[in-house]
């Protein structure tokens, strides 16, 4: 077991913070006395076992649309900014099982919105840029949504499995895609003229 301490500066901006933990093994993380968690990142995930595609209709099974193989299970810790000092900080690390410190480095994280609307038969695709991922469906609507990007509303009626439909396809990927068809979103029939999809997500 082994403690690290290292002085740093503020990322400059406003944008969000993070460290990387990446080469580090087993231990916990204090920014200027506030612990940001317990990391892990020597824990590596099976290798195998992941799929560009997912489907999570049908029975249940644990390897389903498993995602991230061969990776750390987080090695991105937020550091809130409310915990930063506008001159020096103080990095405070213990490590519990070895690991190399020398690799740590504070990060700014630039959010962004990517929206996509497609009418049934369609494909759906959303990509994020710069290594990002996709973090967040703010709206999903499948049926006859209006307006357009940041500004989508749901239309007269929607399915009410839109927003997990579109998690389940997407969240933790920097990409996706997939046909949007009425069976996708458990719809048997609609009388109500043009089905399309609207999406707004988070990367």
């Amino acid at each position: 077991m082994t403690w690290y301490k290292a002085d740093f500066e503020a990322p400059y901006g406003t944008n969000p913070v993070v460290v990387d933990l990446q080469g580090l093994g087993k231990g916990h993380a204090w920014v200027n006395g506030y612990s940001i968690g317990r990391y892990w990142p020597s824990w590596i995930t099976a290798s195998n076992g992941c799929s560009d595609t997912c489907d999570y209709r049908g029975k249940y099974i644990t390897e389903k649309c498993n995602k991230n193989c061969g990776n750390p299970s987080q090695r991105w810790y937020h550091v809130p900014r409310s915990f930063l000092n506008k001159d020096k900080n103080t990095l405070v690390l213990f490590e519990e099982i070895g690991g190399n410190p020398q690799n740590i480095s504070f990060q700014t994280v630039t959010t962004g919105i990517v929206c996509a609307h497609v009418y049934e038969g369609a494909l759906l695709e959303l990509s994020c840029q710069g290594g990002q991922v996709i973090s967040q469906i703010e709206f999903a609507s499948f049926g006859n949504p209006k307006e357009k990007c940041g500004s989508f509303e749901q239309g007269s009626w929607e399915a009410i499995h839109s927003r997990s439909v579109v998690e389940a396809a997407c969240i933790g990927r920097s990409s996706c895609g997939f046909v949007v068809t009425k069976e996708a979103f458990s719809v048997a029939s609609s009388n109500n003229g043009p089905i399309g999809l609207a999406v707004q997500a988070t990367c």
